[in-house]
């Protein structure tokens, strides 16, 4: 078993931005280990699929142990999956609290705690974690109290992890991006979310994955926040 090629593991693969996080890890010939509750298996050799929900402690592990076992290590995680339910802050119910939870914070820790036990053996890896801009920029109508409850975790996590793992090259990043083209924004709403950006328009799913590229590529930045949202996040 070689493990010449770096080996990456993206969570909430099977569409969207992660779909495309893999994509482009493979192009770049590391070998992808990609999950989701939905995901197919794949036919490229250099690619291990593991179906499951992340935020429970057994899809965590058995994502890990593809990597090992088919791959020999982990480099770097993505962690993509994520959560989001806009509503008033009084509508939100007992079940969106604890699907916004067990996704973004506790599919975070499951993984990511397995993930860094790897990297340790190795004296080297790279975590990365989505946020969203809208921590540290909230918007008039757009309510996202539980987004940023838990992606503000994410954020806060990730400057913790950046420095308690500095001295043992591990970094720990995250990618806030702003609104972006993708399944889950229907084509004839694109106008009026592109309006919140400063830029006047809506991000690509590429502008998030060449921010991860970047930040897995550039060895001395540890713990950096990284705004990819259009200007939001520096006012309006």
């Amino acid at each position: 078993m070689s493990t010449s090629q770096k080996v990456i593991v993206v969570t909430g693969a099977s569409q969207g931005i992660g779909a495309e996080i893999v994509k482009a890890f493979r192009k770049l010939d590391y070998r992808v280990v990609a999950t989701a509750r939905s995901i197919k298996p794949s036919e490229d050799p250099n690619v291990r699929t593991v179906a499951g929900d992340i935020s429970d402690p057994e899809t965590a592990r058995r994502v890990i142990e593809e990597a090992v076992t088919h791959f020999g290590r982990v480099d770097t995680l993505v962690n993509n999956a994520g959560v989001f339910i806009a509503k008033p802050f009084t509508s939100y119910t007992a079940e969106d609290y604890a699907s916004i939870i067990a996704v973004n914070l506790n599919g975070f820790f499951h993984i990511t705690q397995l993930a860094v036990a790897e990297m340790e053996k190795h004296s080297s890896g790279h975590v990365v974690s989505i946020s969203t801009t809208l921590v540290d920029h909230a918007i008039d109508g757009v309510p996202s109290v539980l987004a940023s409850l838990t992606k503000g975790g994410l954020n806060a996590a990730t400057r913790s992890l950046a420095i308690e793992y500095a001295k043992r090259g591990i970094r720990a990043n995250a990618v806030s991006p702003g609104i972006i083209k993708s399944p889950m924004h229907a084509v004839e709403t694109h106008a009026a979310l592109g309006a919140l950006h400063p830029m006047g328009h809506m991000g690509e799913m590429s502008d998030i994955v060449n921010a991860i590229l970047y930040l897995d590529s550039a060895p001395f930045v540890t713990g950096e926040i990284l705004h990819v949202d259009g200007g939001q996040s520096a006012g309006h």
